[in-house]
């Protein structure tokens, strides 16, 4: 315990835990108001400012405790029927993609992270959203990319987001999917991470620098929900996914 304090006070020294704290800060508010955001906002920046190999489990960690947290108020609001086999599909996949992640370059996955947050951002300025129904073949489809993504990248959402937006529901059943769907899947997507040894001292020491800030803005981002127009919250969301991603396919 002495030695990762120790690794987390000296991390105050670096203007890379700087800024990696301004990230979360800005991804805690944006995971609390709309259910997602955490992962597409960190994966790229933090990937640059540490590597994947570091910047990913650090994510990971902090996705599996967040979604625990906003778990229980989304319970009521969810469609299970919908997100149980979506979140199923993705746990199966994600060691999958996890291999991915040990195997990789970490130069040429951090390029694509980048460019997969960047086209996403693009996507959803674009106004495209999937149109179709949502047969079972589907949803077990979508979870299964989400799962492979998740594992590789760290992001799960961009597939799950676009197809789940497409519907009618109102905004409080949207954000209660993407709740239980990320905290379905948060739960595997450390186990790749934890066996393949690189949850070091080094992570643990970045997590616990970082998770206070997460864990402060998340319920400020909750309680705007009910308060901040979305006209407001989309631009803001545009514009720092096509920030990020642009960081992480160009630094």
């Amino acid at each position: 315990m002495n030695d990762l304090l120790a690794a987390s006070a000296q991390l105050l020294g670096d203007w890379h835990i700087w800024a990696a704290m301004l990230a979360t800060a800005v991804a805690g508010l944006m995971r609390g108001y709309a259910g997602f955001g955490t992962a597409i906002i960190l994966a790229p920046i933090y990937s640059v400012l540490w590597g994947p190999r570091a910047g990913v489990p650090v994510m990971l960690l902090m996705e599996l405790i967040i979604s625990l947290q906003l778990l229980p108020r989304a319970l009521k609001d969810a469609d299970r029927r919908v997100i149980l086999p979506i979140g199923g599909a993705a746990c199966l996949a994600t060691p999958l993609g996890t291999f991915v992640l040990l195997s990789a370059d970490p130069d040429s996955l951090r390029r694509f992270i980048g460019g997969f947050v960047l086209v996403f951002g693009l996507l959803l300025m674009s106004g495209w959203r999937y149109h179709g129904t949502r047969p079972l073949s589907m949803n077990l489809a979508v979870g299964t990319v989400s799962g492979l993504l998740k594992g590789a990248t760290g992001m799960s959402g961009p597939p799950v987001i676009l197809y789940l937006l497409s519907g009618p529901e109102a905004a409080i059943r949207h954000r209660a999917n993407l709740i239980l769907f990320f905290a379905l899947i948060a739960i595997v997507s450390i186990a790749g991470p934890l066996w393949g040894g690189l949850m070091t001292l080094a992570v643990m020491a970045k997590l616990l620098v970082v998770l206070p800030v997460l864990m402060l803005c998340v319920p400020i981002g909750a309680r705007s929900f009910h308060v901040v127009p979305a006209r407001f919250y989309k631009p803001f969301a545009f514009g720092v996914l096509l920030i990020s991603g642009s960081i992480a396919l160009l630094a």
